[in-house]
């Protein structure tokens, strides 16, 4: 590694402005050590690794050249199309070039980015297809196909993200008829099996991994072929998107989306008597389920289902009515089956859609939090599992070689014991915690409000943190992020900043990428921004100056999953607390922190509008956990610190 990566390694020598880091070069030490462990040494159980590598150690090339050499076939796993994007267009043309020229690697996106041949025929049948698209983007998608190898939407750049006609053209697992689909030997997605069966590297994102691991738990996979290994960037989102796969859900919109394809299947393939009872059926369980979305409160939201059950007295005959009209459905499917095997694969979709509504409903397993989500227009139910832990040992841990885990941000209270009890990991895997090669000792400065300041509990919190946000701004000549915790905070908070003398961007008044554009082009300018703003933000250079964090982000424990999560800390003798949220809030707040600092020359002010840093006892938990920054309390020193780096 040290040929690659020390001073005059190939890196210095073929890569333009290249800067040998001694942390980049142990972190791919670490990981060529770890993938070079033999399976024999540990039998049923993965060699394993977490490294937390602040930001600029350059850890994407720091697993991609050792992981790459290993030889092994291996999956690496991010959260987000900006980062497989960076590794395809970047970091892996160069290594083919310089490292390893036979290289063969492939992207693999969810199901639904690929579009469908058997649900394109069926459209181009349907007589309703000019309401969902015009005849002139009909063609443009017909003279496509004829080009395409691939079948990815990504090639049609000038198509909407939500357009009605992509979701008409596409497959989800559960409309995907296998191999009963007529037009199985020329599916974009089995092409694409086939080209990952031949690939050494596979690039994927964390929600495809779990949507295919959650599947090899009854026998077969998605997309993805058999690998050895597995390296997930971005590691500290795992809990969370596993979460969402190992459960189980039904909703309203599946429904209506099963009755659309049945009836759409129904007038191309079926006549008379036969039609007429599918799509009678078919129409008969929507109007159940909208009578059944209907018995739920209309407060937008997720609330704890076991808890509605327990208030509605007619549950179990509303429940048994719409499982009786799903049945209903499946046995006139059982008739229609006769007419080919594109019909066996519809049966089979709403039997398993029978199979998540009775589970969900009957609400019997104590180790899943049932829940349900109310938005605008539609009702969704889920089961999830509390505890993702033994699902990761069984089906991940057992199955692979290597498992290595990376980010900015794993550790709390500088140990990896809050990302290891919540992955199930074992207490002695292999841990290596490397800072940030940016000074932020000379370059950056803290800011925490003196102690006369209002806590966020206080009445007085809201106009005192939005004057004290305009002294900030005014400080930085605009040239600011300002991170909310809610939306109320970020648009009341935009009522009034918005008469500052410059100009003021919210988020949801336009795309995120146009608002980033915005911000990076108007140098003065000030983001208002929550949630995904808080990670992923990318802005390097004079335009982004100060980071202003409204209050510690600490969750708002109403969610039914984080509620049952806390609930068995409890009942297992441990702090809810200290054990769950504060470790939870340490890393959004380190999230948002690191938008400050993207490249070695950048230099500003961190502003956390909250003095519960220092009032309370878990404030020095916090304090531990951001980077070495001197610390000011008064908005003096910060006018000073920026009169002297831009005088």
């Amino acid at each position: 590694m040290a040929d690659i990566f020390a001073k005059g390694g190939i890196l210095a020598q073929k890569l333009p402005g290249y800067e040998s880091r001694p942390s980049q070069l142990r972190m791919a030490q670490a990981i060529a050590t770890t993938l070079e462990l033999s399976a024999d040494e540990q039998p049923g159980q993965s060699e394993m690794l977490a490294v937390e590598a602040g930001t600029g150690t350059g850890k994407t090339l720091a697993y991609l050249v050792p992981a790459i050499l290993s030889g092994q076939k291996i999956v690496v796993s991010t959260n987000t199309l900006n980062l497989q994007d960076q590794i395809l267009t970047k970091e892996i043309p160069f290594i083919k070039k310089h490292l390893a020229p036979k290289l063969n690697v492939i992207c693999i996106k969810g199901r639904q980015n690929y579009l469908c041949l058997y649900r394109w025929q069926q459209f181009l049948a349907t007589p309703q297809r000019n309401i969902l698209a015009d005849d002139r983007d009909i063609q443009k998608v017909t003279a496509w196909l004829a080009e395409t190898e691939t079948g990815d939407r990504s090639e049609l750049s000038w198509l909407a993200d939500n357009a009605p006609l992509w979701q008409a053209i596409t497959a989800s697992a559960s409309q995907c008829l296998g191999g009963n689909c007529p037009d199985a030997s020329t599916c974009f997605i089995s092409q694409l099996r086939k080209k990952a069966g031949q690939a050494q590297l596979l690039v994927v994102n964390h929600h495809l991994f779990f949507s295919d691991l959650a599947l090899r738990r009854f026998g077969h996979a998605e997309v993805l072929p058999r690998y050895e290994s597995v390296i997930f960037d971005e590691a500290h989102h795992l809990e969370g998107v596993a979460t969402q796969y190992f459960g189980t859900s039904f909703s309203h919109y599946q429904v209506i989306d099963l009755v659309k394809d049945l009836e759409t299947a129904a007038q191309a393939d079926l006549a008379g008597r036969a039609k007429e009872g599918v799509v009678q059926t078919a129409r008969a369980l929507a109007h159940q389920v909208d009578l059944f979305t209907e018995l739920f409160p209309r407060e937008r939201g997720r609330f704890s289902l076991r808890q509605f059950i327990e208030r509605f007295p007619g549950w179990e005959e509303e429940r048994q009515r719409l499982a009786d009209q799903i049945k209903a459905l499946s046995n006139q499917l059982d008739k229609a089956a006769m007419n080919g095997e594109s019909w066996q694969g519809m049966q089979r979709r709403v039997e398993e859609m029978l199979a998540a509504f009775t589970t969900i409903t009957e609400a019997q397993n104590p180790s899943s939090v049932y829940w349900y989500e109310r938005r605008e227009k539609t009702v969704s139910l889920s089961a999830s599992p509390i505890d993702i832990a033994n699902e990761l040992q069984d089906f991940l841990y057992e199955q692979t070689r290597n498992v290595i885990f990376t980010s900015a941000t794993l550790t709390t209270d500088d140990t990896f014991t809050y990302f290891f009890s919540r992955l199930g990991l074992p207490g002695d895997t292999q841990t290596l915690t490397l800072a940030t090669p940016f000074d932020y000792e000379k370059r950056t400065l803290l800011f925490v409000p003196d102690k006369g300041f209002p806590e966020p509990t206080a009445r007085e919190f809201p106009a005192a943190s939005q004057q004290l946000m305009q002294k900030l701004i005014l400080a930085a000549k605009g040239r600011t992020l300002v991170l909310f915790t809610s939306l109320n905070a970020m648009r009341a908070a935009h009522d009034v900043l918005r008469q500052l003398p410059f100009p003021v961007l919210m988020q949801g008044e336009a795309p995120k990428a146009r608002l980033l554009e915005q911000f990076r082009e108007q140098t003065h300018s000030v983001l208002l921004a929550v949630a995904s703003f808080w990670e992923g933000v990318d802005v390097v250079g004079e335009s982004l100056s100060c980071v202003i964090i409204d209050k510690l982000p600490f969750e708002v424990p109403s969610d039914p999953v984080i509620m049952a999560r806390m609930e068995r800390i409890k009942n297992e003798g441990g702090n809810p607390f200290f054990d769950f949220q504060i470790p939870r809030a340490i890393l959004t707040l380190r999230q948002g922190v690191g938008r400050l600092m993207r490249s070695s020359t950048d230099q500003g002010v961190l502003a956390i509008c909250d003095v519960r840093l220092f009032t309370k006892q878990y404030g020095r938990l916090f304090l531990k956990s951001l980077p070495q920054s001197p610390i000011c309390r008064d908005i003096l020193s910060v006018q000073i610190f920026f009169q002297e780096k831009n005088p």
